[in-house]
């Protein structure tokens, strides 16, 4: 009887973990990476050619990273690693993969799904204008291109990401014009027990924001977006926001970062007609899963943040634990302390997590407020007045519906930057819970193909 196929989709901390896993068990995994090199985007890696040491890279978590990836060098010829390869599609027990022009399908016996996670946003006036970023596009041109977005950018949103690439930026020697954090700091505070979970994680991120202070950056919490500013020739030129008190200001920037924490990346779960649930304190529809891992298909696996957002420390943990599930379910002995200590450290995560859905809460009825004129899909230049209208005028309640009828989500992104937000609306204009609306289906591919791919032999 030949090797079980199992297929690593994601080459980030979770990743890398279940394959040191597998290879250790014997087994050579496929890992199927979108990226140059592995790492995923927290720990991602830069250019070759670019040689800035590991602390001014990844700071804190510089250790963390490094060892990452020699743990992922180390399994040189043992896995059969794809960078640079998109997955379009799972069915029929096959992944579908893209890469240099041309198309194959894998069949699996075991499928881990580490597809990592992608920013949250929430629309705000003007954030189609030229020099707008997602908080995860800073980082990247920072990580993978030594360059900021801007000389002066603003950093709007909330979550723990938000400090930590404004506090990249400073290290950079970029220019940050103020953090603007939707959440009131007394959210923090409260969630302070569960954020106590871990508290080498909570200390790393209070000295981000001391050092942001030291820095002269200027912090504000429990604001509300009002507009970015300036026009399509010259693109940003600043923003307008209510603070905490309710006073109207106005900063100068030629760049803005917007991010809401993360959303797990879960269309290629959907795609493999994984059962989701929907999560109240965090408002989104995740992927459901048993302690280990399992998934409610039967040989397709979930960890990381891609599951749900727990952290890169949690995502290597978890990685190894659905690795574990997977051999288990091969017939393979698996460490049965092992287990047990894997599930520890994750609860100690999940309950850190919990803590950080309390301290940044996703802000909600910021939707409701947000003006017709807003564009809210980006992709299909649909705005926030169009949904609405959707709404009273064809009865559009349910996500999908309002998807036929107003194109919200019918762009390439297939609604990761919008579709969130887009609930939110239909839900304050319906006057029903966002959980009634709905998420959006899946659909292959779940990111742009070239017209003249052509198809590889198994």
């Amino acid at each position: 009887m030949g090797q079980p196929d199992v297929i690593i989709i994601g080459a980030g901390p979770a990743g890398v973990r279940a394959a040191e896993a597998l290879v250790g068990a014997g087994l050579r995994p496929t890992i199927i990476d979108e990226g140059r090199r592995a790492g995923g985007q927290i720990y991602r890696r830069q250019p070759e050619n670019f040689r800035r040491p590991y602390g001014e890279l990844y700071g804190t978590e510089a250790g963390r990273a490094k060892a990452l990836h020699d743990g992922f060098d180390a399994l040189a010829g043992r896995v059969d690693y794809r960078p640079e390869t998109l997955v379009w599609n799972i069915a029929d027990r096959h992944v579908w993969t893209a890469a240099g022009g041309r198309q194959q399908a894998l069949p699996f016996d075991a499928l881990l799904l580490c597809t990592g996670a992608t920013d949250r946003l929430m629309p705000v006036k003007g954030w189609d204008l030229a020099g707008t970023y997602s908080l995860g596009g800073a980082q990247v041109a920072l990580k993978a291109q030594a360059c900021a977005i801007g000389r002066r950018v603003a950093f709007v949103g909330t979550g723990p990401l938000l400090y930590l690439v404004a506090a990249q930026y400073v290290k950079a020697g970029a220019g940050v014009a103020a953090v603007l954090d939707t959440s009131p700091f007394a959210a923090r505070v409260a969630a302070l027990p569960k954020l106590l979970a871990q508290p080498g994680v909570l200390r790393d991120g209070v000295a981000l924001t001391l050092a942001l202070k030291r820095a002269g950056v200027a912090l504000h919490a429990g604001v509300e977006p009002l507009e970015v500013l300036g026009d399509a020739d010259a693109g940003v030129t600043g923003l307008r926001f209510r603070d905490g008190r309710g006073r109207e200001r106005a900063i100068g920037a030629d760049a803005v970062a917007l991010g809401y924490h993360l959303r797990p990346e879960t269309q290629l779960a959907d795609l493999a007609r994984c059962a989701f649930a929907f999560e109240p304190k965090t408002r989104q529809w995740l992927p459901e899963r048993d302690g280990d891992g399992r998934s409610s298909v039967p040989g397709v696996y979930l960890a990381g943040d891609g599951a749900r957002i727990l952290g890169a420390r949690s995502a290597e943990a978890t990685g190894r634990l659905a690795a574990l599930a997977v051999l288990a379910d091969l017939g393979l002995p698996v460490d049965a302390g092992e287990l047990a200590d894997l599930r520890r450290q994750v609860a100690g995560y999940a309950r850190f997590a919990e803590g950080l859905a309390e301290a940044f809460p996703w802000p909600a009825a910021q939707a409701g407020k947000l003006p017709d004129e807003t564009v809210l899909c980006r992709c299909e230049n649909v705005t926030a007045g169009d949904l609405r209208r959707t709404v009273r005028e064809a009865g559009a309640k349910e996500a999908n519906r309002a998807k036929a009828f107003s194109r919200v989500g019918m762009g390439r992104c297939q609604g990761r930057y919008c579709g969130q937000a887009a609930a939110e609306v239909v839900a304050a204009e319906a006057g029903v819970p966002v959980e009634q609306v709905g998420r959006l289906r899946g659909q292959a591919p779940v990111k742009p193909l070239p017209i003249a791919i052509e198809e590889d032999a198994p």
